[in-house]
């Protein structure tokens, strides 16, 4: 969870000794062997990868040509080892932006039915799929109910049962990491923020913003998202008959509507949300930072 640092200024513990600048990183993979190679050594099925394995499966004949590509990767997508070749981290997410599709591709998907009604209205609620970014929307009062992004390969060989799923269980994820302070972009430090204005991601007043320090990532929703793996929470729900997991967040109204969330302080900052279920109601009590304070069941 992102804390106040009353320690004075932080010093990293990185120390960049062969740091590459984003445009050479990006020339040193803007070739067609060299992403083969990492393709090569993303679908190998043990790892490391010798040399004449690696080349052979690349498909090119000439060794030195090969060998040349092969180093200008070594060091900062691929490590050399005495058996062989592998991925560093920064080659493997090379690769997984490739098959997410976020490089290369551009998908289109019709707007689709999802479960649920409208917090706001009580209609319908669609799915749209725009610039790598997936929203939950009311068909009449058009209310947003959540849009985040979605790589393009969420969308490959599911059906769109199956990527409202996908899409749920990606939203819950990336707010879990965020809440507890890790950006789940770059993993650099993530700093939660309460925030009340009328411009707002899910059209809340009352909402959580977290952003990166590192790589200034931002995302925002509705305090209620941060409990939906909370004991308490889960076990209110269980003891009722609900099970969290098979309920999409939309679906549940104090993860998306205003009514359900309150300041109770601004010094120190404190916020309550009210989860009502068959006939009572579970009161949780966070402070700025989304740990969870105290929990009470009272009467509906």
């Amino acid at each position: 969870m992102s804390k106040p640092d009353t320690t004075g200024e932080r010093e990293s513990v990185l120390e960049c000794t062969d740091c590459l600048d984003p445009a050479e990183a990006f020339a040193l993979i803007a070739n067609d062997v060299r992403l083969s190679i990492l393709e090569a050594l993303w679908a190998a099925d043990e790892s490391p990868v010798s040399f004449s394995t690696l080349r052979r499966e690349v498909g090119m004949r000439d060794s030195a040509q090969f060998n040349y590509h092969l180093q200008k990767l070594t060091g900062h997508f691929v490590t050399q080892q005495a058996e062989g070749y592998a991925f560093k981290h920064a080659g493997e997410k090379v690769v997984r932006s490739v098959i997410a599709g976020s490089f290369n591709e551009h998908p289109s998907i019709e707007p689709f039915p999802v479960a649920g009604q409208c917090v706001t209205c009580g209609s319908s609620l669609a799915a749209s799929y725009e610039d790598e970014r997936l929203a939950i929307t009311c068909v009449d009062c058009g209310h947003g109910h959540g849009e985040y992004a979605f790589p393009p390969g969420g969308l490959t060989d599911r059906t769109r049962a199956e990527i409202a799923d996908a899409f749920d269980q990606r939203v819950r994820h990336l707010h879990c990491l965020a809440a507890d302070g890790v950006c789940p972009e770059c993993s650099g430090r993530m700093e939660t923020h309460i925030v009340e204005d009328d411009d707002c991601c899910l059209g809340v007043n009352l909402r959580v913003d977290h952003e990166c320090r590192q790589c200034e990532h931002t995302l925002c929703s509705a305090a209620g998202l941060r409990l939906l793996d909370h004991s308490a929470v889960v076990s209110f729900h269980r003891e009722r008959g609900v099970s969290l997991d098979e309920r999409p967040y939309w679906t549940l109204p104090w993860c998306v509507a205003d009514e359900f969330t309150r300041l109770v302080s601004r010094d120190p900052l404190e916020l309550e949300v009210r989860i009502p279920l068959a006939g009572n109601e579970l009161r949780v009590t966070m402070n700025g930072d989304l740990e969870v304070l105290e929990t009470r069941t009272v009467d509906d």
